[in-house]
């Protein structure tokens, strides 16, 4: 295991500063720790620009889709006491699901379907069970755009979503590709249905409490409105929408949520795929209990082996071969994907610094963590800007930590 530099560590310092002086991001923070240990932290720029509020250490801000790996921790807690199998058909959970039916390859309308099985919970969490997203291309991208089934902070209670989700066909038949979706939304549901809580009470028995994720929840944690950051786009639109123009040069931070009225300070929808908010350091603890095989201190959340289960590679290929249409938050060449999670095959084909095995995700506000089980790292960044394609921050913030170890 190589150790890292600190000297070189500090270059991240400069590279952060020149985001934030470029107004390319508000503000951001990077924590690394090395063997449990912490090696490097960084915070620069604002939470909050319109009032000169810093980003910093305790600064609560929106993760989006590193929520995923968070649920996807949460339902193999209940496949290890034998609730449920990965196996298992969501129809098990949500019966709205039992008829399905997916789009015929070169599908132009919601009408061209075949017959097909129901998704397994396994294709759900690993995006190749036939559901998509909004922002996607494709037929069933768009009739979800028109019903804006995003699973947003304010769009009511997760199992309407799930049922108005479940009369849509899928983009595919289940297994035959890989599509970025809301697959992991509706792992949140099965959960329900398994504990006979709510997601947010699952999540906080199963995860977050024993963790001591105090900060993390749906809503910004009370007492914790002055600490939430605003979100900020560079596109003209819809902050979600992928396409859309880039913002002229007067304005390159447009503001889009604020802590003032924002709807994560009261969530009606729990999102399983991208609803949690929180701090740097609780984030932290969560890919510690990660890297070190389920545990963190005295809390075991899942068991070594279901650990090292999840951050396998369980398509057949990497992603790319997988033949996906659609967005993602990491490459897809040398790259297959886990239980929640991306992980390295070939840190060539992917063009990125990195470790085989490298287990890791983003959310669409430009956060990412990885773990390295090579060189025993975590590394954990924070920002605030939508969408996470707008600069290639992960590959440098890789670079420059990889430049670092010697």
């Amino acid at each position: 295991m190589l150790t890292l530099d600190q000297s070189r560590l500090d270059h991240i310092k400069t590279w952060m500063q020149a985001y934030v002086d470029e107004e390319k991001f508000s503000g951001c923070s990077t924590l690394i720790l090395q063997g449990g240990s912490e090696r490097f932290f960084h915070t620069t720029g604002f939470g909050d620009r319109a009032v000169k509020r810093p980003f910093e250490r305790d600064t609560i801000a929106r993760i989006y889709s590193m929520t995923k790996p968070v649920t996807t921790v949460a339902l193999m807690a209940l496949v290890e006491r034998g609730l449920v199998h990965l196996d298992a058909p969501v129809s098990r959970f949500i019966p709205e699901f039992a008829q399905c039916h997916a789009l015929i390859d070169g599908a132009t309308d919601m009408s061209q379907t075949t017959p097909c099985a129901p998704p397994t919970l396994h294709q759900l969490l690993t995006h190749t069970s036939g559901l998509s997203y909004p922002f996607n291309p494709g037929v069933l991208a768009g009739a979800m755009a028109q019903q804006d089934l995003l699973f947003k902070a304010d769009q009511g209670a997760l199992e309407d979503m799930c049922k108005r989700l479940a009369t849509l066909p899928l983009a595919f038949k289940p297994g035959s590709r890989w599509e970025y979706s809301v697959g992991i939304d509706v792992i949140g549901r099965v959960i329900e249905v398994i504990t006979g809580q709510s997601f947010e009470d699952a999540l906080n028995a199963l995860v977050l409490g024993p963790l001591g994720m105090t900060q993390t929840r749906f809503s910004v944690v009370q007492g914790g409105q002055g600490r939430f950051a605003a979100l900020y786009t560079p596109l003209t639109g819809d902050p979600l929408d992928l396409n859309a123009p880039q913002g002229n040069s007067r304005d390159p931070l447009r503001c889009v949520d604020t802590n003032e009225g924002s709807p994560f300070l009261n969530a009606s929808m729990h999102s399983g795929g991208g609803g949690l908010t929180g701090t740097i350091d609780d984030y932290a603890r969560f890919t510690e209990m990660l890297r070190c095989g389920g545990a963190l201190g005295d809390a075991r959340i899942l068991s070594p082996a279901t650990v090292a289960f999840m951050m396998r590679n369980h398509l057949a290929g990497d992603i790319a071969s997988m033949g996906p249409q659609s967005f993602a938050e990491q490459p897809m060449e040398g790259m297959g994907f886990g239980l929640g999670g991306a992980v390295v095959l070939d840190p060539a084909r992917a063009r990125c610094a990195g470790s085989v095995g490298d287990f890791s995700w983003g959310g669409m506000a430009s956060t990412f963590f990885w773990i390295d089980p090579v060189h025993a790292l975590s590394v954990v960044f924070f920002t605030q800007l939508t969408p996470s394609s707008s600069y290639p921050a992960r590959p440098e913030l890789k670079a420059l930590v990889h430049g670092a170890l010697l």
